[in-house]
């Protein structure tokens, strides 16, 4: 009898990786080498489920999907939205929830509303450009940033920012609030499209169980 390939799992490194573990193993799904603080090992395996683990940095996770170099991949939508790549999105786990949104001080609510031409600083370039261009049909310029968004309008770089938000502490500690919501975010879990028809039961049998898990919430 020919022995299962091994499923690959990309997970999103820190708090997603955490609470993805925690609802595979209500499912009976454990990888216990992962959680092994000290380990340098990439990695992780359960050889009885012929089931393969490795953490990613979020962007990287869809490019491991899409190239097949892992079957499946737990991430935010956030980087799903803005990675683009060719993937199927095939459950919504429903945690790491959040919004993005447009912030700003509240005097360039004027300037949204009027659909006035102006800057939008954002770590997520095609999310803002989708929005902006395609949804409000406002043209703006987009400028990508790295680092703490919210600088950008204190400094006067942008009017706006388009970011992620979930309690918005940080915004009005600094004098900034959400003006419009882009969309709801959470974790999701992604698919490899030859995967998806090479390894379709076990796949399809595994999403099964974790809506199944979900559903009991």
């Amino acid at each position: 009898m020919e022995e299962k390939k091994y499923l690959t799992f990309a997970l999103g490194k820190g708090r997603l990786a955490r609470q993805t573990l925690e609802l595979f193993e209500r499912i009976g799904i454990t990888c216990e080498e992962i959680k092994d603080k000290d380990t340098r090992k990439l990695i992780f395996v359960n050889e009885a489920l012929r089931m393969r683990f490795f953490l990613a940095k979020g962007p990287d996770v869809p490019t491991y999907v899409e190239y097949g170099a892992a079957d499946i991949g737990i991430v935010g939508e956030d980087t799903i939205l803005e990675e683009n790549r060719k993937i199927y999105e095939v459950l919504d786990l429903g945690f790491g929830k959040c919004r993005m949104c447009v912030c700003g001080p509240k005097k360039a609510g004027e300037l949204l509303r009027h659909h006035e031409l102006i800057r939008v600083a954002s770590k997520y370039p095609r999310i803002a450009k989708n929005y902006f261009y395609n949804k409000k049909h406002q043209t703006v310029e987009i400028i990508k940033l790295n680092g703490s968004i919210e600088l950008a309008p204190i400094v006067g770089l942008s009017e706006v920012i388009v970011d992620i938000v979930e309690t918005g502490s940080t915004l009005r500690e600094n004098g900034l609030e959400v003006l419009e919501e882009v969309c709801p975010l959470s974790a999701r879990m992604v698919v490899n499209q030859v995967s998806m028809k090479m390894e379709h039961a076990r796949i399809t049998s595994l999403i099964t169980e974790l809506r199944k898990e979900l559903n009991k919430e």
